[in-house]
């Protein structure tokens, strides 16, 4: 197999786990949620924060080695549009992912003590599900935007 090819397989391996894991976790996170019942979603978000650690960050570290190593195989410029595009993308998709994991920790967190104490859900739950739910769709959105990016290679410029 040549180095192009390893290259482009793990690179779209890294894009399924990226889209995939985050799919699974978006529709399990808020399933869970919709339940509004702690003792539902504690295991569920442990399993998403354990999820999103294993699946998630390693594909996040993977996705841009392979993607520039990718551009230098075949010669693309980095200042393409379609690329620097993508780039910029994947930024996006990471200032607003950190939050996410840290929100679903504390929302793992939360929903612990609520089973261990046997209480409902606290307001700061409910707050913090909020802005997981407006974090997520930026962060999800622009994931999808990449791929078309990479499949397409759209020629546009933008400078």
């Amino acid at each position: 197999m040549t180095a192009y090819l390893f290259l482009k397989f793990l690179h779209v391996v890294g894009a399924c786990v990226l889209l995939g894991t985050g799919a699974g976790i978006a529709f399990f996170m808020l399933f869970a949620h919709m339940t509004q019942k702690a003792h539902i979603i504690a295991p569920i978000a442990r399993i998403v924060v354990v999820a999103d650690f294993v699946f998630t960050t390693t594909a996040v570290i993977v996705q841009p080695i392979t993607g520039y190593l990718l551009a230098q195989e075949v010669g693309y410029s980095l200042t393409e549009g379609w690329l620097l595009t993508s780039i910029l993308l994947y930024i996006w998709t990471g200032v607003f992912w950190i939050p996410v994991v840290w929100i679903q920790i504390k929302m793992r967190d939360l929903a612990a003590i609520a089973v261990e104490r046997n209480e409902p859900l606290s307001e700061r739950y409910y707050n913090l599900a909020g802005r997981w739910v407006f974090c997520g769709f930026p962060a999800f959105g622009a994931v999808m935007a990449i791929l078309w990016l990479m499949i397409a290679r759209p020629s546009f410029s933008l400078f």
